[in-house]
């Protein structure tokens, strides 16, 4: 299977990765909407778990190469990928291999948030940072949630792809809107958690934006198909009132982190209301 897709936004190439396949519960994944709604975009298994993906993006822009997510956490062992059903059917390594390049090309790792399945590939499996000639960009309200966590919070975040990033004094730690270079910024999407950022690259009239969990998957576009994995859905469904209009009026390309078909898309305005989005091929 090659995964590999690419677009060029004005100066900047950009390339979607993937780190494997994954399930999850639907009803967890789509929250208060039935299964008789969702499972027409995203039929479930007989555990009721859907198929997702794991989609890094890597973006080349003046002369240096940014990975947005490093992949889904690689030491949890086999009951642990039992039960999220993990497929490594490519890696984000093999798909930086096919362009060209080696972990140690990686100029800026952006960490959208500090999930497994998001930064998991921060560290190798000596715990060594995996990109060893990166910066890692954080938000400050994601790291701080990471080292103190709750209930609700503890299975998702996993300290040994987080302590030794912050050991080695390789995180640039951002608080709220940043841009991190000419026409690339971090963005606050919070609600899935408070500290999460998107990405957003503009370039020569173009505009890309990589939703993290604020859009799962293209089937999650319409207003109330919210995560039960949200811990403030109230605050998603704000973002995204906040931010979806005005990447429609812009026409972005928006990718999704974990839908397991389509690595780029567009809005579409949905005449019941909000909107949807469908494969931009």
């Amino acid at each position: 299977m090659s995964w590999n897709h690419s677009r060029q936004i004005g100066q900047a190439q950009v390339h979607s990765l993937t780190d494997g396949q994954f399930r999850l519960d639907g009803g967890a994944m789509f929250g208060s909407v039935p299964r008789v709604l969702w499972e027409r975009a995203a039929p479930a298994d007989d555990l009721n778990r859907i198929r997702l993906r794991i989609n890094p993006l890597l973006i080349q822009l003046g002369g240096e190469n940014i990975l947005v997510e490093t992949g889904f956490w690689d030491q949890g062992g086999e009951k642990f990928e039992g039960m999220y059903a993990l497929d490594r059917d490519e890696t984000v390594f093999r798909g930086l291999d096919r362009l060209g390049l080696t972990p140690g090309d990686i100029h800026l790792v952006i960490n959208t948030h500090l999930h497994f399945d998001h930064a998991g590939r921060n560290v190798t499996l000596l715990g060594d940072p995996t990109f060893p000639n990166a910066r890692y960009v954080v938000q400050k309200q994601e790291l701080h949630d990471a080292r103190h966590t709750h209930e609700r919070s503890r299975a998702s975040y996993i300290p040994a792809y987080i302590d030794p990033i912050l050991d080695a004094g390789l995180f640039d730690v951002v608080d709220g809107e940043h841009e991190l270079r000419p026409g690339l910024s971090v963005l606050p999407l919070p609600g899935h958690n408070l500290g999460q950022q998107g990405v957003v690259l503009r370039s020569e009239g173009q505009t890309l934006v990589y939703v993290a969990d604020l859009i799962p998957t293209l089937a999650h576009a319409p207003t109330p198909y919210i995560m039960g994995y949200d811990l403030y859905p109230v605050t998603t469904l704000e973002t995204r009132k906040a931010h979806l209009g005005a990447w429609f009026e812009q026409n972005a390309i928006i990718c999704t982190p974990h839908d397991p078909d389509a690595p780029f898309a567009r809005l579409h305005e949905n005449p019941k209301g909000g909107f949807t989005l469908t494969a931009d091929r």
